[in-house]
């Protein structure tokens, strides 16, 4: 089932299924399909290459205050923000139970202060949360893949909305995917053309960043805004996949070392 639909998906998907093999715990919606993996002796680690990409958001939005997340899964994007950005809030929205039920299993921390796991549907959840999000990440698959719903000029409509000014949205799509030209145009066009991508970085995965407005003269005059212009006027970073995995790697390696 998709988002937006009237019978409860948890009812009708496949259950989710746990694997530990060693050192690693896989969870797969699909068998054969690994849609998150943890290292048992480091939980909090990014294990899959699209995860690291994601962290790029950090480019944009270095010190978030709140943190949005579509799609809990294994929860290590929940788990990495949760450690390496101590004074962001986050909140996880997540369509399915049975997958919430297993963040025990994924060492997904408790609810606390400042970090929350909603059961709720996003496509309606997120109209209701104008200007209070710094960044989103819209990570949510199931079995059939990236359901035709967070595609959509609605939904993207309503990222744009939940966006602060300068606020970054950061969507894990599949290169293969008949749906992504037509998602990538909407994309575009929601956000009027500031989009980039990272080459060559996570195999199929394809992360698509989309900044809501350009940032103001006192922000390019510190220099970031200046950088961030000159990604989404050339639609990627970098010209080669080697230097794209060389700055995902960097600044995913300067984030674990910020709070040792």
């Amino acid at each position: 089932m998709t988002p937006g639909t009237d019978t409860d998906p948890s009812l009708l998907a496949t259950p989710p299924l746990v694997t530990t093999r060693g050192d690693m715990r896989t969870l797969e919606f699909v068998a054969g399909e690994v849609q998150s993996e943890m290292r048992l002796s480091r939980p909090s680690a990014l294990v899959l290459a699209y995860a690291r990409a994601m962290m790029c958001f950090a480019l944009f939005v270095p010190r978030p205050r709140h943190i949005l997340m579509v799609g809990l899964g294994g929860g290590s994007l929940a788990k990495f923000c949760y450690r390496h950005f101590p004074r962001a809030r986050i909140t996880v929205l997540e369509l399915r139970a049975d997958v919430i039920a297993l963040r025990g299993q994924f060492c997904v921390p408790p609810d606390d202060g400042r970090f929350t796991v909603l059961h709720v549907d996003a496509t309606a959840w997120l109209a209701g949360v104008p200007d209070s999000v710094d960044v989103l990440l819209v990570d949510g698959f199931d079995a059939a893949g990236l359901p035709p719903a967070l595609g959509s000029s609605k939904f993207y409509a309503d990222c744009r909305r939940a966006l602060r000014h300068g606020g970054v949205l950061a969507a894990n799509v599949f290169s293969y995917d008949p749906l992504y030209p037509a998602m990538l145009g909407r994309l575009r066009l929601t956000f009027g053309g500031q989009v980039c991508w990272l080459d060559k970085v996570a195999g199929n995965n394809r992360i698509l960043f989309a900044v809501k407005d350009c940032l103001d003269p006192v922000a390019a005059a510190r220099g970031r805004a200046c950088l961030v212009r000159r990604l989404i006027s050339r639609r990627r970073w970098l010209g080669f996949g080697i230097l794209n995995r060389l700055l995902v790697l960097a600044l995913v390696a300067y984030l674990e070392r910020r709070i040792r």
